[in-house]
């Protein structure tokens, strides 16, 4: 199974919709995926997102199914503490690197930048349910790897609109990586597009594959000149 990854087109975030330069992209992001075998399409239930997957929908006739704990996350300071930039888990991520702090230690929760963050149960809230979304599509989660649970062996290829932080943090939960360095490596675009790929095999259990990652070559040329007259 092919899970293809769609960040949301610039958005309006005060209307949570979004802008003109966001619906073009969201409608080449739609022409980009038309032929990549998209059976359905998912998205986080905040406005922004479903718009974007309604470009795609529209192309591929397909219904947009909501996945509730997609939504952006939420950061800041749990108790009301400081917490440097604001909790805000990108730039903290970049700050822990410039620290010489290793982003892939397990213990990151523990680190001050993240132990009184609001970020880090999110984070840790949409690993949790996206193991539950993959269980329904037939992958049953074994400790760092993923069984394929169907019975069928078929190429399937579904798509999920949401969010950077909501993103990184399923990404990064599938392919076995924490969620600072997550954050530092998924610098997402808008319309960024991200495949990973589960075994088809039934019973097979495999580290998934990363197909592609944050490929934003249609928002170029045409696209790239009608963003640039607004």
């Amino acid at each position: 199974m092919r899970i293809v990854f769609v960040r949301h087109g610039e958005p309006d975030y005060a209307r949570d919709c979004l802008t003109e330069r966001g619906r073009i992209q969201a409608a080449a992001a739609a022409e980009r995926l038309r032929d990549e075998g998209i059976e359905e399409i998912w998205s986080s239930p905040m406005g922004r997102a479903r718009e974007t997957a309604a470009a795609t929908s529209k192309i591929l006739d397909l219904p947009v199914k909501t996945l509730d704990y997609m939504r952006e996350l939420r950061w800041g300071s749990i108790d009301g503490t400081p917490v440097p930039a604001d909790g805000h888990p990108w730039d903290l991520a970049d700050e822990m690197a410039g620290q010489g702090w290793d982003l892939t230690n397990p213990a990151w929760r523990e680190h001050p930048f993240f132990a009184n963050n609001l970020v880090t149960a999110n984070a840790d809230f949409v690993a949790a349910k996206t193991d539950e979304w993959l269980l329904s599509l037939g992958y049953a989660r074994n400790g760092v790897y993923y069984r394929c649970a169907r019975t069928d062996s078929e190429q399937r290829t579904v798509a999920l609109f949401s969010h950077g932080g909501s993103s990184a943090a399923a990404m990064g939960h599938i392919l076995n990586l924490t969620f600072p360095y997550a954050c530092a490596l998924f610098h997402l675009e808008f319309t960024g597009i991200t495949v990973i790929r589960l075994a088809r095999k039934p019973g097979a259990q495999t580290l998934p594959c990363l197909e592609l990652c944050n490929d934003g070559r249609h928002i170029r040329g045409e696209c790239y000149h009608r963003l640039a007259d607004l």
